[in-house]
């Protein structure tokens, strides 16, 4: 059937827990989940690099209708995959999957009320039409990572990877290895190459900060031991969302005093190693994303010896390895580009809404999830500074609540209504370098509500769970 009421895109944790909501709460609607690869899981399928986990606590992560039972609080991402695949399996949501759906188009006519679908179908061309679109697909280029341009790279001998295209043949095995990258990709990588690999060298411009955990949460397990499975964690799961809020907060309000804490927990982590310049940014906490490791398992690699931190530039790749412009050569049998990733809005999707091409950096966002001028779509997309699947699992609750709105009321169409007075600034507040580069093809944010994009959660709980659906803004009709 290609005629639906809802079309989710995307079959990774926004779109598992999309199908979820809209089969328990809108049981009379008909969906499918478009998922252009051949397996669901998102990015915990598609990154396969050494070490691959999460890099927020599973309390958080994990479905809230599904609560994570382990006390192993950072997963790695096998487990991730495993959790979303018996997930799926055991709510029937992996039957409304169609696979090798890829969604290139969507065009809306206010004729009908209805969006029709260009979806690139096993490789063939189809057709799909819906009566509301909810893409779930994040905002990264699953296709294109950013590795920027080194000079004589051509030179070099060895082999270059970028983590979000490793496979299982790439060998690392006694080799002397330089991560090139300092965030939550290069710390993951460096602990696990170096359980293998000769030495490893992680080789940064500038320092982020790093926290350290435990893998296990004690206070989770001791709740597993003493109350039933999903009691225990959703108590964890509020206790992870308190203290996290908090230390945001006290990172945001002080941060000098957050600064000191986090670089003082580094020096004592490091011990006799040294090297906490390497750890000290210039900039304040969570002026970009703090990276997190389990039981401090990149300072012990570094103790050891067996791996080492390098703050410099790139002057150019040679036959053997980098020189740096300090003067420096880093010997290397194998460079990993943990560089970042590439940003792309909605997937690449191009939309039209009667005839006329959507440009998004002319669109104002409302409430963070629909796209001023635009009918009948929500995206869902996480938050910067805590767990991706508190804000998208509240995304799913709103468009729940929307749709049986619109039904009680007789409405076929949602659309909001941008407001030309409001004030308007870059959606993405962080200064990470993926964001910086891929910003200005953003849609905007207003500088007051409903327009303005808040990372927090408590108060988004409030809004979308219990504020009132109508707004002067959206139009319904």
């Amino acid at each position: 059937m290609n005629e639906l009421d809802v079309i989710v895109i995307g079959a990774g944790l926004s779109g598992i827990d999309a199908g979820y909501h809209l089969q328990t709460q809108c049981p009379d609607k008909t969906y499918a989940i478009l998922e252009g690869r051949s397996t669901l899981g998102g990015t915990w399928d598609l990154f396969r690099y050494p070490g691959i986990r999460s890099d927020s606590d599973m309390f958080t992560l994990g479905f809230p209708f599904r609560p994570w039972t382990k006390a192993q609080a950072i997963a790695s991402g096998g487990d991730i995959l495993e959790y979303l695949r018996s997930t799926a399996e055991m709510y029937g949501i992996d039957n409304k999957i169609r696979y090798n759906h890829k969604l290139e188009r969507a065009r809306w006519s206010s004729t009908t009320n209805r969006w029709t679908l260009d979806v690139r179908a096993n490789g063939e061309l189809v057709e799909m039409t819906c009566k509301f679109l909810f893409t779930c697909a994040g905002y990264y280029d699953y296709e294109d990572p950013y590795t920027p341009e080194f000079p004589g790279r051509a030179e070099y001998q060895g082999q270059v990877i970028h983590p979000q295209h490793w496979t299982p043949d790439i060998d690392y095995a006694n080799k002397r290895v330089v991560v090139i990258g300092s965030g939550a990709t290069a710390v993951t990588l460096v602990p696990a190459l170096a359980e293998r690999a000769a030495h490893v060298t992680m080789l940064q411009r500038s320092p982020t900060y790093i926290l350290s955990r435990p893998a296990k949460d004690p206070v989770a397990a001791y709740l597993l031991d003493k109350l039933p499975d999903r009691a225990a964690s959703t108590l964890t799961r509020w206790k992870q969302l308190g203290l996290s809020m908090a230390f945001y907060s006290f990172c945001r309000r002080y941060p000098a005093q957050a600064k000191k804490l986090l670089v003082g927990n580094v020096a004592r982590l490091l011990g006799d190693a040294g090297g906490i310049e390497h750890f000290t940014p210039t900039y304040n906490p969570w002026d970009q994303r703090l990276c997190l490791v389990p039981d401090a398992d990149l300072f012990e690699v570094i103790r050891s010896g067996r791996a080492s931190v390098v703050t410099d530039h790139i002057e150019r790749f040679d036959a053997t390895g980098i020189v740096l412009r300090s003067g420096q050569h880093l010997d290397a049998d194998l460079i990993v580009t943990a560089t970042g990733l590439t940003l792309r809005w909605m997937g690449g999707i191009e939309l039209e809404v009667d005839g006329k091409k959507i440009v998004p950096t002319e669109m104002l966002l409302y409430r963070a999830m629909m796209c001023s001028g635009v009918p009948n779509l929500v995206f869902a997309v996480g938050y910067t500074n805590a767990s991706w699947t508190l804000k998208t699992d509240l995304v799913s609750q709103y468009v729940c609540r929307l749709l049986k709105h619109m039904d009680r009321h007789g409405y076929s169409k949602v659309v909001p209504h941008k407001d030309p007075t409001v004030a308007t600034e870059s959606v993405l507040p962080l200064a990470s370098g993926y964001i910086e580069r891929s910003v200005a093809h953003f849609p905007q944010q207003g500088k007051v509500t409903p327009w303005r994009v808040y990372q927090n959660y408590a108060l988004d709980f409030a809004t979308l769970r219990f504020q009132k659906l109508q707004h002067a803004a959206l139009e319904l009709a």
